[in-house]
């Protein structure tokens, strides 16, 4: 689309104050966009970082996918910056690859701009929301444009397409991390060594400390192993290997492979639970309605994009068993992750909770477990491998009371439960408030305020900032001696080798 206007006179104060102040800090081409004789294009520029400006300042940052500087048009996330390399050589994935960064940046405005307070988007003086997102469509239309006829733009992309890791590499040399990850792998060690115990004693078919509640899928039609092949088929006429999914086939594919979760039951903040904002200043669970939070996601085996279903269940807290309990607090949950191969089969589970900690590997015989390439690294820890998984039946999930802790994981032919029902992750972006209007339960840091742990004053040395806090996908660092992250493109590669 294309439509003339002119940069509105009650926003030249803040233009000035960015002429003067953010263009130090704005990088090329958008610099020099900044500066063009081209009308449109110093007119666009400026209201990317008018907008810029404005969310940074309301504290509506949205990190699902993350700015890349000089670009505001685009976003980035780990799967895409995986692809850069093949971009590089290739016309069409390099076209897909741009097309993906713009998708992620438009679904990134779309987020930051609904929430917005309403008076700054009046005096932004540009109508409504919708008309903001129709200016800032048009305007990315015209910088991709005019970025993609200079070749230092190009270089400049390929430079800073990446996603930075969650670690602080500062707080690791302050922390002497060369020295102190020894004591901290072995505390790693001794905890995946009682959880090991703790499955196999499950097996032994050892009673739980606590009632169990049973959580079973919503009545979803689901699809045939064969059904799914087809349908991922498909991806292989994708540039970047995605499926194309419809919003039905979507829904039948998460209802396919969606978990029974099996929670032993002591209290409330053992019960899943539909997020909320109250009059708190913390989202809160409401736990009279069992909710499952799905997304998709990718991941990359040699030359092939393997497609991911994400599965996120929220308790309200992990309660605190006294006052020097360093792991208890606001909110807790667990996250379960399915990768499917090629043809549909169910190759990998595994789990971490929101704050990303506790990270698990549950193989299946049609993957071969590479080993880590150094001794004292947190690399694939798999309390139990799993048999090859029927196409009836489902997963059972089986979680502690009080800890969420995974008890054991094991296949079913048929269960009884209370259903839970689905609801889309990007819902938590903008979850409406009470008194109008919508936020984000995550924080421009991807972190939820009010769900810090004590925790974080003893795990600073490994680098990651405010451990043990809740966090928006994308950011969840999963290992503290090491570097991972749940949505590393090539966790799965890394690991595994996939038996075709």
């Amino acid at each position: 689309m294309s439509q003339s206007f002119t940069l509105p006179l009650r926003s030249l104060a803040l233009v000035f104050l960015l002429g003067a102040t953010s263009c130090a800090t704005i990088q090329p081409p958008q610099r020099d966009h900044l500066g063009s004789s081209n009308v449109r294009l110093a007119e666009c520029a400026r209201w990317f970082a008018e907008l810029d400006e404005a969310v940074s300042r309301d504290g509506v940052t949205d990190i699902a996918a993350r700015r890349i500087e000089g670009f505001p048009y685009l976003r980035i996330d780990r799967f895409l910056a995986a692809m850069k390399d093949f971009a590089k050589s290739d016309r069409q994935i390099y076209q897909a690859w741009i097309e993906g960064m713009r998708t992620l940046d438009t679904d990134g405005r779309r987020v930051e701009i609904a929430n917005l307070q309403a008076t700054v988007i009046d005096d932004m003086a540009v109508g409504d929301r919708d008309e903001l997102i129709l200016r800032l469509e048009d305007c990315a239309e015209i910088l991709l444009s005019a970025d993609s006829t200079e070749p230092a733009a190009a270089a400049e992309l390929y430079r800073r397409a990446f996603v930075p890791d969650d670690y602080s590499s500062l707080k690791r040399a302050l922390g002497l991390y060369a020295l102190t990850r020894l004591p901290f792998y072995a505390g790693v060690r001794a905890w995946q060594d009682r959880v090991s115990q703790t499955f196999a004693d499950a097996r032994q078919d050892k009673p739980p400390a606590h009632p169990v509640l049973r959580y079973v899928p919503p009545d979803i039609p689901v699809y045939s192993r064969s059904e799914v092949n087809k349908i991922l088929a498909r991806a292989s006429k994708h540039p970047l290997g995605l499926p194309q999914l419809t919003d039905r086939e979507r829904d039948r594919l998460f209802a396919t492979f969606a978990p029974v979760f099996e929670i032993e039951t002591s209290g409330d903040a053992d019960r899943i639970g539909r997020l909320f904002w109250s009059s708190a200043t913390t989202p809160q669970v409401d736990v009279s309605r069992s909710v499952v939070y799905r997304r998709l996601d990718y991941t990359r085996a040699g030359n092939r994009t393997l497609l991911q279903l994400v599965y996120t269940a929220w308790m309200p807290e992990r309660p605190r068993e006294g006052s020097l309990d360093l792991l208890g607090g606001h909110l807790d949950g667990i996250v379960w992750r399915v990768t499917l191969a090629p043809d549909g089969e169910p190759v990998l589970f595994d789990s971490i909770h929101p704050c990303g900690c506790y990270h698990m590997f549950f193989p299946t015989p049609r993957l071969k477990p590479l080993p880590a390439p150094q001794r004292i690294l947190e690399w694939s820890f798999m309390p139990t491998t799993l048999p090859a998984i029927p196409e009836t039946g489902r997963l059972h999930v089986v979680v502690q009371a009080r800890t969420h802790y995974l008890r054991n994981v094991s296949h079913s032919e048929s269960a009884e439960g209370e259903k839970y029902r689905f609801a889309e992750y990007d819902e938590l972006r903008t979850l409406p408030l009470p008194g109008g209007g919508s936020r984000s339960i995550f924080g421009p840091d991807g972190l939820i305020d009010g769900t810090e742990r004590g925790e974080r004053f003893l795990f600073w040395p490994m680098g990651i900032a405010n451990a043990g806090a809740m966090r928006q996908s994308g950011s969840q660092a999963t290992a503290f001696v090491g570097r991972r992250h749940f949505d590393d493109a090539d966790i799965f590669e890394k690991r595994f080798r996939l038996r075709y």
